[in-house]
C-alpha cells in the first residue's frame, strides 16, 4: 500500500465511487472545498491492483490549536480489513503530531457500528449518542483520541 497526499484532482474519481463505497447516497457529505483547501493534510492510498484503494479527508483545526479533525475516510470495499484504514489513520496522526497538535476528533451516525468499531480498535474514545448533533434528526457519536 502507498500513501501520498491528497490533490484537488482526485475530487472526481473519489466522489464517483464513495456512493458505491457506502451502499447509499454519501457524497453531498464531501464537498470539493474540502479537496481545494485541505489536501495538504489529507491522503490517498493506493495499490498496484487498485489507484483508489482509499482516502481520508482531515485538518489542522484553525480554531482549536490542540485538535485535529477527521473528517471522512473511505476504503474500498475490497480492501477492507486489509490495514487500509489503520495506514491512513496513522499518516493523519503523525501530521497532526508533527503540527503540534495532542488530540484527534472525528464523528460518525449513531448506527454506524462499523465505524464505532474501527475507531474504538484505533485506540478512539467514543461518546454517547449526541442527539441532533448536526441538526434535528441527526444524532451523531463524537470520537477523540490522544496523541
Amino acid at each position: 500500500m502507498k500513501l501520498r497526499a491528497l490533490t484537488p484532482d482526485d475530487y472526481e474519481p473519489i466522489v464517483s465511487v464513495v456512493d458505491d463505497w457506502w451502499g447509499r447516497p454519501i457524497a453531498g457529505s464531501l464537498p470539493r472545498l474540502f479537496f481545494d483547501h485541505f489536501f495538504t493534510s489529507s491522503f490517498v492510498a493506493s495499490s498496484p491492483l487498485l489507484p483508489l484503494a482509499g482516502f481520508l479527508v482531515g485538518f489542522l483545526s484553525p480554531s482549536v490549536p490542540s485538535d485535529a479533525y477527521i473528517h471522512f475516510v473511505g476504503v474500498a470495499p475490497d480492501f477492507r480489513g486489509a490495514g487500509v484504514g489503520r495506514s491512513l489513520y496513522s499518516a493523519f496522526f503523525d501530521l497532526a503530531a508533527s503540527g503540534g497538535r495532542t488530540r484527534v476528533c472525528a464523528i460518525t451516525s449513531v448506527v454506524n457500528s462499523g465505524s464505532i468499531a474501527f475507531h474504538r480498535r484505533m485506540g478512539f474514545a467514543v461518546s454517547d449518542p449526541q442527539v441532533a448533533y448536526d441538526g434535528p434528526g441527526k444524532d451523531m457519536v463524537k470520537f477523540t483520541r490522544s496523541l
